[in-house]
């Protein structure tokens, strides 16, 4: 990746729901698939524990500063958190989960057969390939759990 920009999404903010969500103008996340096999595998981060909801598994993900789409943004957090190289990924589908005054978008992309996730950073303790009908068995981010039925029919309608 090239040379970062200004960071200035960093911050909480309140919404309409009464509760703080990360990224002063939103937050992106990055749903990554590797459809080879018989079974497709999606990309897990298990969140470090001093993070906000730290300790359940989430998709690498963050906060999105002012001059970046959601695409862009959560492409970087990919490479940033998972070192998932940005030549590696083919965006298929963003679903937004908007809440009015805050919002999470959650790119689906599929990983080409050489994608590699890496080294998780300080913000992760782990990082998995999951088989896409055992996610929902694991103790998801509380935002994942909300958004899975509609991210697993999104993300399935990409390998049709």
């Amino acid at each position: 990746m090239g040379p970062m920009a200004p960071r200035d999404g960093d911050g909480f903010v309140m919404c309409g729901c009464g509760r703080p969500h990360w990224g002063r103008y939103g937050a992106a996340g990055l749903l990554l698939v590797r459809p080879a096999g018989a079974t497709p595998l999606v990309l897990l981060q298990l969140r470090a524990a001093w993070t906000h909801n730290g300790g359940t598994w989430g998709l690498p993900g963050g906060a999105i500063d002012s001059h970046e789409d959601h695409q862009t943004a959560a492409i970087r957090e990919a490479w940033e958190e998972a070192g998932v190289a940005p030549d590696h990924i083919a965006v298929k589908d963003v679903f937004v989960d908007d809440h009015g005054r805050w919002s999470y978008a959650t790119v689906i992309a599929h990983a080409g057969a050489d994608a590699e996730a890496t080294s998780p950073n300080h913000e992760s303790d782990a990082l998995r390939w999951v088989p896409i009908g055992e996610v929902d068995g694991y103790s998801l981010h509380p935002g994942l759990a909300a958004a899975w039925p509609e991210l697993l029919s999104r993300t399935l309608a990409t390998l049709a």
